[in-house]
């Protein structure tokens, strides 16, 4: 899950470099400060704009959790941020498994070429981008199928549900 959120004014992230054990900056590299969060994992990217990018985490709860834990530290430092900003998911990855060896090229003719790109030289896997939902799956040869561009559970739910009953219409999926 991928979700962002502003903590309020501007951050001094050399200051939270040294007060944030483990953190990682180097502005000449990226120009934001990298923080991990153990329990739960996470990991934050803290902007100078008082931006925030959590990435990671497995739910909105844990994101909060990850989230609430660095602005209790960040506030030790002696900063001023926000005690509950609002987070917004941005895109969640799930994975799902539709438990049987798929044929690729006879899926890609099948779904229609203009939602479709596969090139098995380039990549292994058939990008399939759904139009209801909007989000975008990865569907490998071995039938397990990656959904991204998602920002709620149900709509990756519904996704999975979407393209199996597609694939069995088809004939590509028992």
């Amino acid at each position: 899950m991928v979700a962002s959120t502003s903590l309020g004014p501007e951050l001094d992230l050399t200051t939270l470099a040294m007060a944030l054990e483990g953190a990682e900056y180097n502005p000449e590299q990226f120009p934001g400060l990298v923080y991990h969060v153990k329990d739960p994992k996470a990991a934050l990217l803290l902007f100078r704009s008082g931006k925030v990018v959590c990435t990671g985490s497995k739910s909105a709860a844990e994101v909060r959790q990850a989230v609430e834990k660095t602005i209790k530290l960040i506030e030790k430092t002696g900063a001023a941020v926000l005690k509950e900003p609002e987070i917004t998911v941005q895109n969640i990855v799930a994975s799902a498994d539709l438990g049987q060896n798929l044929n690729l090229n006879a899926i890609a003719m099948s779904l229609g070429l203009e939602r479709v790109e596969y090139e098995p030289e380039q990549f292994p896997g058939l990008v399939y981008r759904m139009n209801e939902p909007k989000v975008v799956l990865l569907i490998f040869g071995s039938g397990k199928v990656v959904c991204t561009g998602g920002k709620r559970p149900q709509e990756i739910e519904a996704a999975v549900e979407n393209i199996t009953a597609e694939l069995r219409a088809a004939g590509q999926l028992q």
